[in-house]
């Protein structure tokens, strides 16, 4: 059931993993569970729903108050979706 007027909440829970951004399972577009727990009720993402960098970030040994590209192999900059990227290793590009 699509509820558009409802909100992503991350992370979710679906199919005995979780998510911290929207997900493209088994649809053409990206999407979200509007529950902690998936129980049938989504909704396609819009630009405002995609998960957001969280700072500070803990990585390695240092903190992290904006986007870096330290660890990456091509320079490229990431952020954490979470405050210990170093227990629970989510990221995404900036």
């Amino acid at each position: 059931m699509v509820k558009q007027d409802s909100k992503c909440v991350f992370p979710f829970y679906y199919k005995n993993d979780t998510f911290y951004d929207c997900i493209k399972f088994k649809a053409k577009h990206m999407w979200c569970s509007v529950n902690k727990t998936y129980q049938g009720y989504w909704k396609y993402c819009g630009k405002e729903d995609f998960a957001q960098c969280v700072f500070p970030f803990w990585y390695r040994r240092m903190i992290y108050w904006d986007c870096t590209e330290d660890g990456h192999a091509f320079g490229k900059k990431w952020c954490s979706l979470t405050k210990n990227y170093n227990r629970d290793h989510v990221w995404k590009y900036c």
